[in-house]
């Protein structure tokens, strides 16, 4: 695999992404405090088993700053919980607090912060519920929340209101009535299986749950929307790719944000995925501080398509209440956008989204690229900078 170069604003901190992240994936690292910092177990149950889940061990692994100490112990309390995979913190840096791993997964005092736009629920989930764990916000698919836990609990999180709260998978039995509404509305053609992570379950389970799906016959597909590739690519065993195969057509919808993620164990569990015939796809998150660059995001995007991945969306973070410092103005999106249209290959090109509050549907942003119309006559501006004019044919008379 031909090696990723960084370009110069990635360099910024004196050292390249990507090189930290193949050191990761090579050996261990020292913390400054309490010793190795190393990936954990290379089972995944074991990676759960061990997880960092409370203050004192995430003060163990890295030197935290008042900030995000103070933002762990409440973490540890109430709202959304502290979890992180030995495999994920290692990719972390354990002395810089800025690091964009580390300000994805490591709680802030922030957290505690509300400002003007914030929501509980952006998304309006709970105003769309048609079914218990069932989620409609249009008229062809539906989004079914099969569990609350996740391998991590991003900071950003969109379900920070209901994810990790003590409830895990949810049975088959208490479905039950999402599936009997899918099968009342044959319009239903996509299901998406989200959380929570729902590769997070034990295969057994992930197993029952596409087989129950898949007896419904006006299903033509079905999403898995998972970060296990990204926190716990170990996770992607053959096991389980045997027994998602069982259940094609499926789509995998995975979630890098940074290209420090794309450590040596996360392109194979994507490839692995790629091999088993799983088209699989990204959907980023556009972070203040972590990938609010346009340079970043070409190295992400490049990386991603290498490992047969194809960047979907860049999505403007969800107005999530306690995550106003992880977000941007809508106006950074459109400014990365126009940096990278032309200068980036169009299947590593994702359509800028804004999912708009309240659960009214998504809504794509781009550049403005017409300058004007008269009269049949379009003028547009070219990625170069240039005008050029694009006249329509004559109209016709009607036969």
């Amino acid at each position: 695999m031909a090696a990723l170069v960084s370009p110069p604003s990635l360099l910024r901190r004196g050292r390249d992404v990507r090189d930290e992240s193949e050191r990761a994936s090579r050996k261990p690292r020292k913390s400054g405090k309490s010793g190795k910092l190393g990936k954990g177990p290379r089972d995944w149950p074991g990676q759960l088993r061990e997880s960092v889940r409370t203050v004192e061990d995430l003060s163990k692994a890295l030197s935290l700053t008042p900030e995000e100490l103070e933002g762990a112990r409440r973490a540890e309390l109430e709202g959304l919980p502290l979890a992180i995979t030995p495999y994920y913190l290692s990719l972390c840096d354990p002395h810089d607090p800025r690091c964009p791993v580390r300000l994805q997964c490591v709680p802030r005092i922030e957290e505690g912060d509300t400002v003007p736009g914030d929501l509980a629920d952006p998304l309006g989930e709970v105003a769309h519920e048609v079914a218990p764990h069932l989620v409609q916000r249009y008229p062809d698919r539906v989004l079914l929340l099969a569990t609350d836990r996740c391998a991590v609990y991003c900071r950003f999180c969109t379900r920070s209101r209901m994810v990790g709260d003590g409830g895990g998978p949810v049975s088959l039995e208490r479905l039950e009535p999402a599936f009997a509404y899918i099968a009342a509305h044959p319009e239903v053609r996509d299901v998406i299986v989200s959380g929570g992570d729902p590769l997070a379950m034990a295969t057994e389970r992930i197993d029952r749950l596409l087989t129950r799906i898949r007896q419904i016959p006006t299903v033509e597909t079905i999403r898995l929307a998972t970060r296990v590739p990204v926190t716990l690519p170990m996770r992607i065993t053959s096991e389980l790719v045997r027994t998602l195969r069982k259940h094609h057509p499926i789509w995998v919808m995975t979630h890098f944000n940074h290209p420090k993620e794309l450590s040596r164990d996360s392109i194979a569990a994507c490839e692995r995925l790629a091999d088993a015939g799983f088209p699989v796809m990204n959907q980023s998150v556009l972070l203040a501080g972590i990938n609010d660059d346009a340079d970043v995001l070409e190295t992400l995007y490049r990386g991603l398509i290498r490992a047969r991945v194809r960047p979907y969306y860049l999505l403007q973070a969800d107005p999530v209440r306690g995550t106003g410092h992880l977000r941007t103005p809508l106006s950074k999106g459109i400014e990365i956008m126009e940096r990278l249209q032309g200068r980036l290959t169009s299947i590593a090109l994702p359509k800028l989204i804004c999912d708009t509050p309240g659960g009214k549907g998504k809504v794509p942003l781009s550049p403005d690229w017409v300058v004007s119309k008269h009269d049949g006559t379009t003028v547009l501006r070219t990625f170069r900078g240039e005008e050029v004019a694009y006249v329509d044919p004559p109209a016709r008379a009607s036969v």
